[in-house]
């Protein structure tokens, strides 16, 4: 039994309470789970408030949602959510919920399971069933949570209600963003998440809330790819989720899983948000594509592919920390290619990469192998190994800064003011960045050495 599940009992012992939703659906699976749904006859905010007592959590009304109460655990471990049944009559409550699996019920303090839509017999057939014709008609986002439980939970999408998601995804344009992107990050982070894209497609979900992703369809690209713009993007895709699952397989090391592992934003961790790279980091070369010496090209699609990106997880109110990432990753994901020609790296090289890169040097450089790794056309195998090799000393060089953390500096601003004559404005600006760039290819060590070079700078 989860601590949720626990603790809820206990707070709420001897009062009618039913057990809801996917915490019914998951025990009868087998699978842990710490969001736990309950309908409550009447107002629910006395039963979340007695549920935050006993746990030292939280409890709060869910805003856009009429009478829905949600209780987080300390540290977010785990969260309750509470709702009105409805006309006090389980049966009524189940009837108007979006899959047969979705709708049972149990007495919170135990008892028999409540099955009226045949969600048991439906987990057995691992089959994704609508409880009724209506209820992606009501609410249109349904037909995007269908596609996230089949993938999430390894289940098939019945023909009947995949028609009904095709009939109504174009209603989900009309459906709050943030309840779009809640379904969608949680597609792009399941491990079958390819599969999920091909039935998004299929039922036009993708035309609607990624229209950029389908437009990268039939974009042909250079000799040195074998793929269009599109399956290029899914195989890079495939990558990252390959260095999540097995960096070592990947040509790198068993660090990047862990790096990979630790929690960025939107509930995201730093390899799922990668994931939102992958989707997205050549999302402007349908718009930058051209010719020139008779070759494809695609000109500054790094550039305008992060402002496509800020436009893109705008449209679905991502966070501003999600936003930056992904636009980063983006608009640097050439650069360690770049480098590959000017093998081997001086300290120089590597510091400017770094100062471009930062404060997301070391998630950049992984995302490069998995896209070079989607990349294999003419000369790929040497070309693949070429780029690990830059891209295994930039990886150290990063980790070596972030476990450095903030470096001192040689000389301050102001004493280049005061002490080399360097006026103040942007000068002063570029030759502060140039003595940290000295400083790290050694060619200063001291604050009289940083002084002298300032002169000579400063002219």
């Amino acid at each position: 039994m989860s601590e949720a599940l626990e603790i809820a009992r206990t707070a709420l012992a001897g009062e009618t309470a039913w057990l809801v939703g996917g915490a019914v659906r998951d025990a009868l699976l087998g699978r842990e789970t710490d969001d736990v749904d309950l309908a409550i006859p009447g107002d629910p905010k006395r039963a979340a408030r007695a549920i935050a007592k006993a746990s030292g959590g939280t409890s709060f009304q869910l805003s856009g949602a009429f009478g829905a109460w949600r209780v987080v655990a300390p540290e977010h471990a785990w969260h309750v959510d509470l709702v009105t049944l409805r006309d006090d009559d389980i049966l009524a409550d189940l009837a108007i919920r979006d899959f047969t699996i979705n709708a049972m019920a149990q007495p919170l303090g135990g008892g028999e399971l409540v099955d009226p839509h045949g969600g048991r017999e439906d987990l057995q057939r691992r089959v994704v069933r609508m409880v009724s014709a209506q209820a992606l008609e009501e609410d249109p986002l349904r037909s995007l949570r269908a596609v996230r439980i089949a993938v999430e939970l390894e289940l098939e999408i019945d023909p009947a209600t995949g028609a009904a998601a095709a009939e109504h995804a174009s209603g989900i344009a009309r459906v709050a963003s943030e309840r779009v992107f809640a379904e969608l990050k949680r597609v792009v982070s399941a491990d079958a998440v390819r599969r999920g894209l091909d039935v998004m497609e299929a039922y036009g979900l993708t035309q609607v809330v990624l229209p950029e992703l389908v437009e990268l369809r039939g974009v042909e690209q250079s000799r040195f790819h074998h793929a269009d713009v599109y399956d290029h993007t899914l195989e890079v895709l495939d990558s990252v989720a390959l260095l999540q699952r097995d960096p070592v397989a990947a040509g790198l090391d068993e660090g990047v899983r862990d790096l990979l592992a630790e929690p960025l934003s939107d509930d995201l961790t730093r390899g799922e948000a990668l994931r939102w790279a992958a989707l997205l980091h050549d999302a402007a070369k349908p718009a930058t594509r051209g010719f020139h010496g008779g070759r494809v090209t695609f000109m500054g699609h790094d550039a305008a592919g992060a402002e496509l990106v800020r436009d893109v997880l705008g449209r679905l109110k991502a966070s501003t920390r999600l936003r930056d990432y992904v636009a980063a990753v983006t608009l640097h994901h050439l650069d360690a290619g770049f480098l590959v020609h000017e093998r081997p790296l001086d300290r120089r090289a590597v510091w400017r990469y770094l100062r471009a890169t930062q404060p997301w040097s070391a998630d950049t450089t992984i995302f490069t192998v998995a896209d070079r790794l989607a990349t294999r056309g003419d000369n790929a195998g040497p070309a693949i190994e070429a780029h690990l090799e830059v891209v295994r000393d930039l990886l150290a060089a990063a980790r070596e800064e972030d476990a450095a953390g903030p470096i001192r500096p040689l000389v301050r601003g102001d004493e280049l003011i005061k002490e080399a004559g360097v006026p103040a404005g942007k000068q002063l600006g570029t030759i502060l960045a140039q003595l940290e760039e000295d400083r790290y290819a050694g060619a200063i060590t001291t604050r009289e050495d940083a002084l002298e070079r300032a002169r000579e700078l400063a002219g």
